[in-house]
Formats: structure tokens, sequence, C-alpha cells
């Protein structure tokens, strides 16, 4: 009896279990970023500059961009209010605390000439970007010292972008890990690929359920006879 009440047990939760997974299935990016064309990347607000690599941010941003334009999904965009999409990186310093430079010439950036199969993009920026009204006490043009606790790991963040302050809105992907911004593979680049093709394998789904089921109530054709 007890073996039976066991079984019975094992198949309700199995059951449920698959019930479960097929009802919540959720789509990891939102349409709108499927749908996105353009991408702006740039350092993460408030991001420190390793004291052992004053450029370390600048660097990564371009590694970035360059991964997205191998990719060749989305054109890179000039500034980040025009953009659809726009990423924000930041550089571990793979420590659980290190010296940190913020400010000055570190956060500029000189004109650029970036060219894949893909895309040619030129460009040029000074200083961050206002894309947050988030104010920085550190914009006096100088360098300002400091001590980072945390921020081992390298982080990447995508916001929606159309609006003119974008990275004042929570993220709607993010990704964090050791060497994640490493070149030349861009292990986070990677993974937010996967994102957007799983997003649109979930999504194709939906949308094949939905024509099933508006099918499915649609009147069925009768004959001359009404039956």
């Amino acid at each position: 009896m007890k073996t039976r009440v066991f079984a019975l047990g094992l198949v309700v939760f199995m059951a449920a279990g698959l019930g479960w997974g097929k009802k919540n299935e959720k789509q990891p990016l939102p349409d709108v970023v499927l749908k996105a064309q353009t991408v702006f990347v740039t350092i993460e607000p408030g991001a420190n500059e390793p004291a052992s690599d004053m450029t370390a941010n600048q660097k990564t941003v371009k590694d970035v961009e360059e991964a997205l334009m191998k990719w060749g999904r989305f054109r890179l965009a000039l500034n980040a209010e025009t953009a659809d999409i726009v990423i924000a990186v930041m550089k571990g310093t793979g420590k659980a605390a290190s010296h940190t430079v913020r400010g000055g010439p570190v956060d500029s950036r000189p004109v650029i000439l970036d060219k894949t199969d893909n895309q040619i993009r030129i460009g040029g920026q000074q200083g961050r970007p206002d894309a947050t009204q988030t104010n920085d006490p550190n914009t006096d043009g100088r360098a300002h010292p400091g001590m980072q606790v945390g921020g081992e790991d390298d982080l990447f963040k995508v916001y929606l972008g159309n609006v003119q302050y974008p990275l004042d809105s929570s993220p709607v992907w993010s990704y964090m890990g050791h060497d994640a911004l490493k070149a030349p593979s861009v292990p986070a680049v990677e993974q937010f690929r996967k994102a957007v093709e799983e997003s649109e394998r979930v999504a194709a789904r939906k949308q094949q359920e939905k024509q099933k089921q508006q099918q499915q109530q649609q009147p069925q054709p009768t004959t001359k006879n009404g039956t």
C-alpha cells in the first residue's frame, strides 16, 4: 500500500513539475530588444578605473563594440539617446579591494575608426556620455584616486534606449562573471547573443500557439443542409 501511495505521489509531482515548466515559460528579453537595430556601448555609471590600468574600462568598451560588430546584428550608434539599446560595461578588478582612479583624462576617448567585415564606424567622444542624470562629484577634470571594495567580476548590462537618460532605468538584462569582458572572445556578448536567440525561439513558439488557438476558435463551415 505504501509503495502505491509513493508511486502515485511521484507521478503527481512529475506531472505538476512538467505543467509548471510549460505554463511559466518566460521570454528572457522583451520584444523591443529583439527588434532593436542600433546599440551604444558606454561605461557603467560609478565605475572607477583600476590604478594598475587607468584605461581598462575604455578598452573594454572598444572590445565589446568590436565583438558586437563581428556579431553583425546591431549597428553601432554614436550617442545613447538615439540608440535602440544601450550597453553599459565595467571591467572587474579581480580583487576584493583595489586602488582605483576616477575622472580626468582617463575618461576621455579620442576619435576612433572601427572596421569589420560588417560595419565601418567613425566617431569621437569626450568624457563619459550624458546617459544618466546622476551627479558625479568627480567631474572637475582632475583624476581622483581612491579605494574600491568589491567589483571583482566584469559587468555587462543592457538598457532600453531612445530616451534621454537610458541608464537611469533598470537594465532589462545583465551578466556578470570573471573575465566576462575579456577580448577577443568577450563571453558576455556571446551570452547576450544566446539570450537573444532563445528569446526569439520562445517568441516564435508563443506566436505559433496563438495562431493555433485562433484557428481552433474559428467557426467550422456548415453544409447546405445545415449539418
